[in-house]
């Protein structure tokens, strides 16, 4: 079991319980890792035991990194237990968000092949990467997240906050890019018209909870894909309206499409991606890699 050192007391707590199934049906070793190095030693130590993972998005994120890194992903079979902020890559393959109740699927669920997201230099995205208003509202955000952690607002608290105050200053001022979008090779916009956003998703949801990208599914061999041509204040303010009912895809405006490979070209653009902020960026092709490892999950998910 990998648990993140930086864990609160709260979450030792909740971990807790979960620990207690697990040790009730088989021996467990937990490993706290803050550092990358941290964790090769614990992936190397592990051998072909599987890997049961503490945390959101970016603990499993990391994870899978360094599996994928070390050419050891083929083979393994990863739990989940959802202890972070957002939980959004669990929320979208019908993990329980309950620790405890994820533990029980760790005994008793079924392995099931996933996707993943593959850059052209190698690097992983587990859920989703997004570029335009929503990586603008994760940059804004971050950096509220440091404001606030200098006057002591606590780690969980600043994971829940930062993002909303982000997406709510980029919403009063919000970016465009200009980039072209191509899908197996089908060019969906270029640089001649300014897109609010262009997301792509292995996961449906983003910030805990919101679904971006509504019709992905992790497990179908396919990158769901959606570029938002809302730029206009109305426009906007109808996309994020509707982006609360999940139906903002079903708008005219808003192309929605799905392929194996994904490039993003022009901008400059930031990317987010699992909750990570990167860029300014010029180009990023993505591709799928179907059933790149297993993950256990409740037998009807």
């Amino acid at each position: 079991m990998i648990t993140n050192a930086e864990a609160g007391t709260a979450d030792e707590e909740r971990l807790g319980a979960a620990l207690g199934v697990l040790r009730a049906h088989a021996s467990v070793e937990v490993a706290s890792t803050s550092r990358p190095g941290e964790l090769d030693g614990v992936l190397h130590r592990a051998g072909s035991r599987r890997i049961v993972v503490v945390g959101g998005d970016g603990s499993l994120h990391a994870v899978i990194a360094a599996l994928h890194r070390r050419r050891d992903l083929e083979r393994a079979v990863l739990g989940l237990i959802p202890l972070g902020t957002g939980n959004d890559f669990a929320r979208g393959t019908g993990l329980p968000l309950d620790p405890e109740e994820a533990a029980q699927v760790v005994v008793h669920g079924v392995a099931k092949p996933m996707d993943l997201v593959v850059d052209e230099v190698g690097e992983i995205v587990v859920n989703s990467v997004h570029a335009g208003a929503g990586a603008e509202a994760s940059r804004r955000g971050s950096i509220w997240k440091d404001r606030l952690g200098s006057v002591g607002v606590g780690r969980v608290n600043l994971g829940r906050v930062g993002y909303p105050i982000g997406a709510a200053l980029t919403a009063i001022d919000p970016p465009t890019v200009r980039v072209r979008v191509e899908v197996d090779g089908q060019v969906v916009c270029d640089v001649d018209e300014p897109v609010l956003m262009v997301a792509v998703g292995n996961g449906r949801s983003v910030g805990g909870g919101t679904d971006l990208i509504p019709e992905a599914e992790p497990r179908d061999g396919l990158l769901d894909v959606l570029v938002s041509r809302s730029t206009g204040p109305l426009a906007r303010w109808l996309y994020g309206f509707r982006l609360g009912f999940a139906s903002h895809h079903e708008r005219d405006d808003v192309t929605y499409l799905r392929g194996e490979r994904v490039s993003v070209s022009g901008g400059p653009f930031w990317c987010s991606a699992d909750g990570e902020l990167y860029g300014p960026e010029r180009h990023r092709t993505w591709h799928v890699e179907s059933a790149a490892y297993r993950l256990m999950l409740p037998s009807g998910a």
